[in-house]
């Protein structure tokens, strides 16, 4: 009987541990650290649309970076700088470097064998005897009685239960930028510029000399104070400008003149260009300097 009682109670110990869902246990943490990365970096694709990026002015289809501007002085010159949001503020990239599961099943198990045997057993024993003669009476009675009883009860009681714990201890921090990131901002960095609150006008030159019957072409450009070149405002006294669409660039054709060309854009940026008639060189001349030398 013992050996049947350890059986019986290993193949419970073992349908205890089969009855265990290891795979939910195990994989159920795993599959929700491969969610909370996804909705990780979908947040940081959120963030990054939403903080720091804007609706494209030059794309209808596309977003551009949102821009920081402001001015200090330079050199004693005031100056506007305007940065990509991008390139000033932390983009958060929350990754989980690991994963430690613990997990530890307990079987406790109780069992309980009984055996009572009850026995009992009575013996009652009753005799009498009374004589009589002629005159007198004789009786006899005898009486016997037996009795036994016998309880027997055996009772075997197993049980088992299962315990089990699960310690999930995820790991996460900051990531390392991506390669693709690091080269928008790279890129960002490299496209800040410094300019003037009003704005900057430039030209190709501002002293020019042409032979008589000649012009000098002249490209003026004009760069706002949020950095953008906008051609559509440069003007020149006496002269009318030819628009260039792809440069954003406004070119004259300017004749020699005593006076200085004034080529201004708005109220505050002005340019003067100067354009002067030169003699044409004869051939004699040419050869006596050549003689000469």
């Amino acid at each position: 009987m013992p050996d049947g009682t350890n059986t019986n109670a290993s193949r419970q110990v073992v349908s205890a541990l089969n009855s265990i869902p290891f795979g939910n246990i195990i994989g159920g943490p795993l599959a929700a650290c491969v969610q909370a990365q996804a909705e990780a970096a979908q947040t940081t694709l959120n963030y990054i649309r939403g903080f720091t990026m804007t609706e494209s002015h030059l794309d209808v289809e596309g977003a551009e970076p949102i821009t920081v501007s402001f001015s200090f002085l330079m050199e004693g010159v005031p100056t506007r700088m305007t940065v990509p949001l991008m390139t000033i503020v932390p983009i958060p990239y929350i990754a989980i470097n690991s994963i430690d599961i613990k997990f530890k099943a307990t079987v406790s198990g109780v069992e309980t064998d009984s055996f009572s045997s009850n026995y009992s057993s009575e013996y009652n024993e009753n005799y009498s005897r009374n004589y009589k003669s002629w005159n007198k009476r004789k009786t006899t009675s005898l009486q016997t009685s037996f009795s036994s009883k016998h309880d027997s009860k055996c009772t075997q009681d197993s049980s088992f239960s299962v315990e089990s714990t699960i310690d999930v201890e995820v790991h996460a921090g900051q990531e390392s930028m991506p390669a693709g990131m690091a080269k928008v901002l790279e890129m960002l960095g490299a496209a800040m510029d410094l300019v003037s609150p009003d704005g900057e006008l430039s030209v190709n030159d501002t002293t020019f000399y042409v032979e008589s019957g000649k012009k000098a072409r002249v490209i003026a450009q004009y760069k706002t104070p949020k950095g953008l070149y906008d051609s559509q405002g440069i003007k020149c006294k006496g002269a009318t400008g030819k628009p260039n669409a792809m440069d954003k660039t406004m070119e004259f054709e300017l004749e020699a003149k005593s006076e200085p060309y004034e080529i201004s854009c708005g109220d505050v940026q002005k340019v003067l260009v100067k354009v002067t008639e030169v003699a044409v060189p004869t051939a004699k001349a040419t050869s006596s300097s050549a003689t000469t030398a």
